[in-house]
């Protein structure tokens, strides 16, 4: 079988199907929830930023529609900003463990 043959069986090849407009729908529902003011609060308190998910799901949007430069560059920044927070993360769990002689603030004992 040649290459040829391959991607006339794809969706898309050849004048099938094109998911473009419903990849575009999916996408715009998905932007307006992270910009819900109740999904942004709900995110936040499981420690998740909705700019940086928003930005992830855009660094996809222009992946799929081809633009790959687009979605590199944005798909870096988002890995970036996560590994930063990640790192704060990590180093303040360092600090906490340290304090091992502070009272705790949920039951007052040591």
């Amino acid at each position: 079988m040649s290459r040829d043959d391959d991607d006339d069986k794809r969706p898309g090849a050849g004048g099938g199907i094109d998911p473009g407009r419903e990849i575009a729908a999916v996408f715009d529902d998905l932007e307006t929830l992270l910009k819900n003011g109740d999904v942004i609060s709900a995110l936040t308190s499981r420690g998740i930023n909705a700019s940086i998910a928003l930005l992830a799901a855009h660094a996809l949007r222009a992946y799929l529609a081809d633009r790959k430069a687009d979605a590199a560059e944005d798909f870096a920044t988002v890995a970036e900003e996560i590994r930063g927070r990640l790192a704060v993360s990590a180093e303040g769990s360092v600090t906490d463990a340290g304090s091992q002689g502070e009272p705790s603030r949920s039951n007052g004992r040591r």
